[in-house]
């Protein structure tokens, strides 16, 4: 006869051993990435930190970059002779980058939209190798894509000088591909029910283009043009070896230049800073820009149609 024990009120059952209670919470793939995060925090601490200390020494009231000396605006602009706004290669480096940015800008992405749109209608053989050669800047080497340019405008195409007009034309042969590429994606999402329509309503083929597509293409025009912007002010290689004196020296390649010839300061800090400062900003107005443009998509869409039915 086997006796069985009752267990005793308020007391609950005995629970199962937990051994191995370790080894399954690592098996859950829903568990708390432990070591993911950690190494993202010691990633961002290790790309940030060095230039959280550039920023933070281009303040520096000394000329040190090591020692703290107090707060200041001096290579900014307090300084009369060495900072940014008073040093004639500082203040002539933010204009060139700028003046570059801008530049290459307007040239390239009219180019790039008007590549895509022409790709995008014109099939065959022929279009897939222009589109192939469109994206080969994306596997190219910058380096030897500048050095290429650099024999060109030398031997072939001498009546081009080095300096901005150089610098200007390879920058733009580089990023028309960012518009092309960006514009091509839009062009697909959209298809061709919106631009079949208006011709139905019996708009001219200017309509459609101007009432139709571009308020389409938008925030693509837009967002490549942020990314063009962008990559031209913080661009060294081409600009490098396209530049011919101090009137055409950008930003990246003055900071360069003068680190490794041993004459850096918390004046080069402020340039970089200032920099910095510049790519960030485009890169938030564009993201604010392309979200205010894709709200509301679809009712701009029917009231571009309608607009057009509305003038007939």
């Amino acid at each position: 006869m086997t006796a069985t024990t009752t267990p005793v009120a308020g007391q609950g059952a005995a629970s199962p051993p937990r051994t191995g209670s370790w080894l399954a919470s690592r098996r859950n793939p829903w568990r708390h990435p432990v070591f993911l995060e950690g190494f993202t925090w010691l990633y961002l601490i290790w790309s940030l930190l060095p230039i959280g200390l550039a920023i933070l020494f281009s303040f520096n009231n000394g000329k040190s970059q090591s020692v703290w000396q107090g707060f200041s605006w001096r290579w900014y602009f307090s300084d009369p002779v060495n900072s940014v706004l008073h040093d004639p290669a500082l203040h002539a480096a933010v204009i060139q980058t700028a003046w570059l940015s801008f530049l290459t800008t307007v040239i390239a992405v009219p180019l790039g939209v008007a590549f895509a749109l022409g790709i995008n209608r014109w099939r065959g053989y022929t279009a897939s190798s222009a589109n192939f050669i469109m994206i080969l800047s994306f596997v190219i080497p910058e380096l030897i894509f500048g050095v290429a340019m650099f024999f060109v405008f030398q031997y072939l195409f001498t009546f081009v000088h080095l300096g901005t007009g150089a610098q200007v034309l390879g920058l733009v042969t580089w990023n028309v591909s960012w518009p092309a590429i960006i514009v091509q994606a839009r062009l697909v999402t959209i298809g061709r029910q919106y631009e079949e329509a208006a011709a139905d309503l019996g708009a001219t083929q200017f309509q459609v283009m101007y009432r139709v597509m571009l308020p389409l293409l938008a925030p693509a025009i837009f967002a490549s043009a942020v990314l063009v912007f962008s990559s031209v002010i913080d661009d060294f290689v081409i600009v490098d070896l396209l530049f011919k004196d101090a009137a055409s020296t950008p930003m990246s390649v003055l900071i360069y230049s003068q680190q490794h010839g041993g004459n850096g300061g918390p004046a080069l800090n402020a340039l970089g800073t200032i920099m910095l400062v510049m790519s960030l900003l485009v890169v938030i107005i564009g993201y604010a820009g392309y979200r205010w443009m894709t709200s509301g998509e679809r009712g701009g869409r029917i009231e571009a149609l309608a607009t057009i039915a509305g003038s007939d």
